[in-house]
């Protein structure tokens, strides 16, 4: 059987060679030595049992000592190593993903075995990540869904108290319709995404125009920028571009980045669309005049449940862009964002024509 190339930095045997020079060199010396002892209790004239007793005496202590070394050998070379990777083992087994196993030779002398010990620190870590995620996941989940229950729990609590108005009694309704909204949506949000992540949503991939799905988007909006007075521009091609992709799934993009546009917009601001397309893509550019975001913000803008700007957070879970980026990993585009405090934001979105 050929044996498998590790690297050529990284020796593929746990043994080196010394150690084969080693017991050859040793052994020959001992034969010296048995064929000296031999010769010499002969011209001496030890009885032959007594010759023969001498040396197996003397074969004895070799075979022990030698046996008693290549035991050691394989203790520090195999079974140490194995047992500490066993036990990191055991211990992630059980939910620690703290544990991490030092490398036993230097990274100028590193064998197959520290590559292994580097491969399990390195999933080791990952775990640790994955762990953390899910925790936070479920942190950040538990407090949207908190959020909304309790305002409607508020709300119908005032609700039963006597001598409301008709007003207060639509105000209070108002509220709970309201959070029963944003609890539906949220709820919606983190199903879709799981199924996005777990691909258990299989992308129908067609032809379609993608100029008017972006009209259709831009439509549902109206009458948000026309209530904030804000100024649309759409830079839309009046040809028909098509595009082979889930025409069911690019909507959420779209939608959600419409939404946000119009969200973080000032009254009297501009929110423009606008759509380039050459010989093999289609770039989408969606930008706004609004708040626009500081370095560390565009660093988790879409991480599930991170809200940059806290003063909206009613009007959103988090859960929009993280969406937006899935739909486009599995539509095999690209999104980019470019943003300044103060000053806008523009998302630019590729895909394949």
């Amino acid at each position: 059987m050929k044996r498998p190339q590790i690297a050529n930095a990284v020796r593929n045997s746990r043994f080196p060679k010394s150690i084969f020079f080693g017991y050859y060199g040793a052994l020959l010396l001992l034969s010296g030595v048995h064929v000296g002892l031999l010769l010499g209790m002969e011209r001496a004239g030890f009885h032959d049992i007594l010759i023969i007793v001498v040396i197996l005496c003397f074969w004895a202590i070799v075979a022990g000592g030698l046996t008693l070394y290549t035991r050691l050998q394989v203790r520090k070379t195999y079974e140490i190593p194995m047992l500490r990777l066993a036990d990191a083992a055991a211990r992630i087994a059980k939910g620690d993903f703290t544990v991490r196993i030092d490398p036993i030779n230097p990274p100028d002398k590193q064998d197959y075995l520290d590559v292994m010990i580097g491969d399990f620190n390195k999933m080791a870590s990952e775990l640790g990540s994955i762990e953390t995620l899910r925790v936070d996941f479920f942190s950040n989940v538990s407090h949207e869904i908190k959020t909304p229950i309790a305002v409607i729990q508020n709300a119908a609590e005032m609700l039963q108290k006597p001598g409301l108005s008709t007003e207060q009694q639509q105000e209070y309704i108002t509220t709970i319709t309201q959070a029963a909204k944003r609890l539906n949506t949220l709820i919606t949000n983190i199903l879709k995404l799981n199924k996005l992540e777990r691909q258990t949503i299989t992308p129908h991939i067609s032809q379609f125009d993608l100029c008017d799905q972006l009209v259709q988007s831009a439509l549902l909006y109206e009458s948000v920028w026309e209530e904030k007075q804000i100024e649309f521009e759409a830079d839309i091609a009046d040809e028909r571009k098509l595009i082979t992709a889930d025409a069911e799934l690019l909507p959420l993009v779209w939608n959600n980045l419409l939404s946000n546009a119009f969200k973080f917009t000032e009254p009297g601001g501009t929110v423009t669309l606008r759509e380039r397309s050459d010989h093999d893509r289609i770039t989408v550019t969606i930008e706004d005049t609004g708040c626009g975001m500081d370095a560390q913000t565009k660093q988790h803008i879409f991480d599930k449940f991170y809200q940059g700007d806290t003063s909206h957070s009613t009007e959103g879970n988090g859960l929009g862009l993280a969406l937006a980026m899935r739909v486009l990993q599995l539509s095999g585009g690209e999104i980019e964002v470019e943003s300044e405090a103060g000053k806008g934001t523009r998302f630019i979105v590729t895909l394949k024509s």
